[in-house]
């Protein structure tokens, strides 16, 4: 089982039962805050005094159409508020103008009025119509001591508030027309000087509007530009169409020209045609004879002189020195041969050479006339600025003065009309009761009362560190043996125990009634017999009974598991190891004259334990014996081991009542000696910081596992007669160790 200690475990949230269970253990504490508030509430009700309660409402705008209107156009703020500024028409209403105003009026019947008191008693709301919509009625309320009282207060405030709206409206549009008459001559005469100034405008420029001519200066701009873009497109297309002209023909348009008229020259033609039979038979000639030959010399001469002849003639043609014909004799030849497609393609060159040449001058003529106009538009900006600058100026100028005009006719409209009323939409009544409610108060105190006493409840519970559910013992790292319910209350009654030398009409304390009690002795029973199931092989001859602190019941327990091993056919010894306390004679009637610590000083008296019948069983007896100085000394000397392995070999279980753990050292001495431990843990006394530290103080001993006594809330699993199987226990036992 992994080990945890109790301030460290996770605690589950508070459940419906955990909380009743709270408010149950700290129902004192809960009851008296209770009550407490409830009487407190009581009596603030009994001796407050009586308060009445009037109201009046009042409709805050006019009740006709136009003031606003009219505050508006004359620049004099309403008295009437807008729909943003309610809550200045408000604090307007709740000042100190008015609230003097209306004490004086009653000073006479009410002298103990106070301004400051008055103005704490009275209140203004707006009236909300359903959930969202808000009105323009105000509600005026006053709270006071006399119902009369209340009613005239409102009734005089009214009438002052009236007598205040009607002075206000008259002042506002008396102002309003003298504020009106002198806007009207100012605006005029800003008319007048801003329109001379458009006048001289136009004069000076010779514009009459400046945007328009602008517009018609941007519209001629845009279409040059176009045409500009059009013309520069068929200049590229003819440039291309050009270029291919002329890589057609492989000449220059000249050149070009000048073989296309020697191509048409017949002369030309005729000439070229003798050259070329000269030429030929030059050729024929050189075959057979030399240059030295007459016949050569004389062809060659022939052909000088056609080729003189040529040149002539394409200098008569052409009317200049073709560059074909004087370079060499071959171009003399072909220079003025061109076919009819040759002369076509000549054709279009020259053509194609004279579009481009217009096409250029007529690029530089749209040119200047973009520039001209770019430079034109430059100048009107500042001209456009000026003019849209006066001309607004111009016509604001004239919308005001027709306004003011119509103000100025309006305002005297309603001078002549009179004042004007708020309407009373609902008089001042008498004041109604509305305080002390003593049922209101009391259930008001009541309520605060649970919530207090719960946060004083819960506050308590939660620096209470006392154990008071068995669910909180089982986070102690060790296993929960089992729970014994908390006893009823029993007297003294008939004694239970049978003596040999006694008689049975003997009175014996509520312990040892206790034990006869049937959940009591089923608990034990089953706690006897999960400590041998929680131990399987191991012999248990012997265990200490303890607890953490005194009065935690490990007598009771220690005397109901003696009960229980004699049920099961054990010889059982009970010790009582408290020698500094000792009890366990006192809850049996035994008498303590010789006991364990007789047996510890003296080595020579014999251990002979009292043998008792308790419930029809027999069990042995040791009581504690004389008190001693040195209890310590006693538990720790070699006569107590050698006492607890004399009474190991002879009885089957020994019992050891011992001291409680915390503050002394007897509990673990004596816990030393026996086989194991089984810790008691009474609930709702025992803290969690003491069962630690208990556990700690017998962690290194065979400490077996923890007893809850004193359940409130214990109820036997299967209420039926008879003890449980030792099937039922073993899942119990399981159960636990999980």
């Amino acid at each position: 089982m992994a080990e945890k200690s109790l301030d460290t475990a996770t605690n589950s949230d508070l459940g419906y039962g955990q909380i009743v269970s709270i408010l149950l253990r700290q129902r004192f504490l809960f009851l008296g805050v209770l009550a407490s508030v409830t009487a407190v509430s009581g009596l603030l009700t009994a001796y407050t005094p009586a308060t009445y309660e009037s109201s009046m409402q009042l409709l805050v705008e006019p009740n006709y159409q136009g003031e606003d209107y009219l505050d508006q156009k004359a620049g004099v703020a309403s008295s009437a508020p807008s729909p943003e500024d309610y809550a200045t028409q408000i604090n307007l209403m709740r000042s100190r103008q008015f609230i003097t105003k209306t004490i004086e009026a009653l000073q006479s019947n009410y002298p103990e009025l106070d301004p400051v008191e008055m103005q704490k008693s009275l209140t203004l709301t707006r009236v909300v119509e359903g959930k969202e919509v808000a009105t323009k009625i105000f509600e005026v309320t006053y709270v006071g001591n006399d119902p009369v009282k209340t009613r005239k207060v409102l009734s005089t405030l009214q009438r002052i508030y009236q007598e205040y709206n009607l002075e206000q409206q008259n002042t506002r549009l008396t102002k309003g027309g003298s504020f009106i008459n002198s806007q009207l001559e100012v605006a005029r005469e800003n008319v007048s000087q801003t329109q001379g100034k458009l006048e001289q405008f136009r004069k000076t420029h010779n514009l009459i509007d400046p945007a328009q001519q602008a517009l018609a200066l941007t519209t001629a701009l845009n279409q040059v530009e176009q045409t500009q873009q059009e013309t520069r497109a068929q200049y590229l297309a003819l440039q291309a169409n050009f270029n291919t002209l002329q890589q057609q023909i492989k000449l220059s348009p000249q050149g070009a020209l000048i073989s296309s008229r020697l191509s048409q020259s017949s002369r030309y033609q005729n000439l070229l045609n003798e050259l070329q039979k000269t030429e030929l038979e030059l050729a024929q000639q050189r075959n057979i004879f030399t240059d030295a030959n007459p016949k050569i010399k004389a062809l060659v001469e022939r052909r000088q002189s056609q080729v003189e002849l040529l040149k002539k003639e394409v200098v008569h043609v052409s009317g200049t020195v073709s560059e074909n014909l004087t370079a060499t004799e071959e171009s003399l030849l072909g220079g003025g041969q061109l076919g009819k497609v040759d002369l076509e393609l000549v054709s279009a060159l020259v053509e194609a050479q004279a579009n481009l040449a217009s096409l250029s001058a007529r690029g530089q003529s749209l040119l200047a006339s973009r520039q001209q106009l770019r430079n034109q538009l430059n100048q009107f900006p500042e001209l456009i600025a000026e003019y849209d600058r006066l001309q607004p100026e111009v016509e604001i100028g004239r919308t005001v003065v027709e306004k003011l005009l119509e103000q100025q006719q309006e305002v005297n409209a309603q001078l002549s009309r009179g004042g004007f009323d708020w309407q009373v939409v609902e008089k001042p009544l008498l004041g109604t009761k509305t305080g002390p409610n003593p049922k209101k108060n009391l259930l008001l105190g009541m309520v605060v009362g649970i919530f207090l006493g719960g946060i004083a409840a819960f506050g308590r519970e939660a620096i209470d560190r006392v154990v008071h559910t068995s669910e909180e013992l089982r986070q102690v790292p060790l296993p929960l043996l089992g729970i014994i319910p908390e006893a009823p209350p029993i007297k003294w009654g008939r004694s239970l125990i049978s003596l040999p030398f006694r008689k049975a009409e003997v009175m014996v304390s509520p312990v040892v009634q206790l034990l006869d009690w049937s959940p009591f002795r089923d608990s034990v029973d089953l706690i006897y017999k999960n400590i041998h199931l929680l131990n399987p092989g191991s012999q248990l001859r012997s265990l200490t009974i303890t607890s953490a602190l005194a009065g935690e019941g490990k007598t009771t327990l220690i005397l109901g598991l003696a009960l229980s091993a004699a049920r099961f056919n054990q010889q059982v010894l009970v010790i009582d190891a408290d020698l500094r306390r000792p009890a366990l004679h006192e809850y049996l009637g035994l008498s303590n004259e010789q006991g364990l610590s007789s047996l510890l000083v003296d080595s020579a008296i014999p251990p002979i334990p009292q043998r008792i019948s308790l419930l029809d069983l027999s069990i042995d007896i040791l009581t504690a014996g004389p008190e001693s100085p040195d209890p310590v000394k006693l538990l720790n000397s070699t006569r107590m081991k050698e006492l607890m392995e004399m009474f190991e070999l002879k009885y089957d279980m020994v019992l050891l009542d011992t001291t409680p753990v915390l503050g002394m050292v007897d509990a673990v001495q004596t816990a030393s000696l026996s086989n194991g431990i089984v810790l008691v843990g009474r609930l709702d006394r025992v803290t969690q910081s003491d069962l630690t530290q208990a556990v700690d103080s017998l962690s290194k001993l065979n400490l077996l596992g923890i007893v809850a006594n004193g359940s409130k809330s214990y109820s036997t699993p299967y209420p039926t007669k008879g003890a449980m199987s030792a099937t039922m226990i073993s899942e119990v036992v399981h159960e636990q160790r999980i």
